[in-house]
């Protein structure tokens, strides 16, 4: 069995993360990640410079000030001041089974590399192989929309089972939804937190957070116990750009974060993909925007998967599955295995349902009013257990695309 450790605040027991490098390797990056005042682009310049982190923390300030680094931060530097708190860090991580991928660490992934200011160290938490695979950022606002959430859903369903790992920031509404989209289907899927990888934030997503560091991987280029400050998130914003081939932008306002991470992809020369919206919605501001100045509209996955770059579209195809030989999906079958005589309910509330727009549940017993609300109830359960319908908070629901 493989090693475990206990997330004590949790209670929750998580698989450990293979580590990416050796402790004491790991604690002088730490330490140079703490250094004060130093930053990822000066970090990186010393490190073209002295090679390693060891080196760089060994070198007298003269040398450290002609690399163009402050004085202030050169004494910060060769004082060791942060040795402490990088071994405080290191039992942080142990506590919760993460590791780190320093910035020349085979698995720090190239395309990050080409941003501006790729992060000195990355702290993770569950399947660090992720990193090695193609990736689409899927991101739009906290306040969605029924019709955001079932686009969302509907899209990150198809890209995950195509072979992409979907990236976003486990924020509420769109993010939320399509990392728990990639998920229902086996796909792959990173969240970068705007905090340290152990603060999870919303608090209301610890579950998820606990899925998907089972089954995908937290991410973070900030410290241990950091928590969610609102300047985070931008720079947070610049990760997920940063790893991902294109982004994806569902519903947001003008100036939404979701508008920020599309012009943080442009300025790294990702593709931008949108999906339109109506125009009357405030949510639909910035997607309808994106379009209008190029980005690419989404209707269906194919708009996004014929748009990556051929050795990407070689390699989703060659991992994909064969095909089904009685045709038809696996979540169809079960679905009318599971309707068997209530199909006729099932087909009533699905011509009732409507993706764009919930509908609660006392209206929609109203318009069947010639079924019993046990027997509504009871297939809404079969439906929504079989992917086709979804509930809200307040018993809405709506139709899954």
């Amino acid at each position: 069995m493989a090693n475990q450790v206990m997330d004590n605040r949790n209670q929750i027991v998580m698989p450990a993360v293979s580590p990416a490098v050796r402790d004491d390797e790991a604690l002088y990056w730490i330490a140079l990640l703490l250094v004060p005042g130093l930053g990822p682009v000066n970090a990186v310049r010393l490190l073209e410079r002295f090679k390693t982190p060891m080196l760089v923390l060994r070198a007298a300030p003269s040398e450290l000030v002609a690399c163009g680094i402050s004085p202030s931060a050169a004494r910060s530097i060769t004082s060791g001041c942060t040795f402490d708190d990088a071994v405080v860090q290191q039992e942080r991580m142990r506590a919760v089974g993460a590791a780190i991928v320093p910035y020349t660490h085979p698995k720090y992934p190239d395309l990050l590399k080409t941003i501006y200011d790729p992060p000195l160290v990355l702290f993770g938490r569950g399947n660090l192989d992720l990193l090695d695979t193609p990736m689409l950022g899927v991101v739009g606002t906290r306040r969605s929309t029924a019709y955001g959430m079932a686009a969302t859903d509907k899209l990150s369903t198809d890209l995950a089972l195509a072979g992409l790992t979907i990236v976003s920031g486990m924020a509420r509404g769109i993010d939320t939804v399509a990392h728990k989209a990639a998920l229902k289907v086996g796909g792959k899927t990173i969240a970068v937190f705007g905090a340290g990888i152990d603060h999870i934030y919303p608090a209301e997503n610890r579950s998820l957070a606990d899925d998907i560091a089972a089954r995908g991987l937290l991410l973070s280029e900030y410290p241990m116990a950091t928590p969610a400050h609102p300047q985070n998130f931008p720079r947070r914003n610049r990760v997920i750009s940063g790893l991902s081939q294109g982004v994806l932008i569902v519903e947001g306002a003008q100036y939404s974060g979701s508008a920020i991470t599309a012009r943080l992809a442009l300025d790294q020369g990702r593709e931008v993909f949108a999906v339109p919206g109506p125009i009357t919605a405030k949510m639909s501001w910035a997607p309808n925007l994106l379009i209008k100045q190029g980005a690419k509209l989404v209707q269906d996955s194919e708009d996004i998967l014929s748009e990556l770059r051929p050795e990407t579209r070689r390699q989703l195809l060659a991992q994909l599955p064969e095909p089904d030989e009685g045709g038809g999906s696996n979540t169809q079958k079960q679905l009318e295995l599971q309707l068997g005589p209530n199909a006729p309910v099932a087909r009533a509330i699905l011509d009732l349902l409507k993706i764009e727009e919930s509908i609660q549940l006392d209206q929609l017993l109203e318009k069947l009013d010639q079924c019993s609300s046990t027997e509504v109830i009871a297939v809404l359960f079969e439906l929504e257990l079989g992917g086709a319908v979804r509930q809200l908070p307040g018993k809405n629901f709506v139709k899954v695309w």
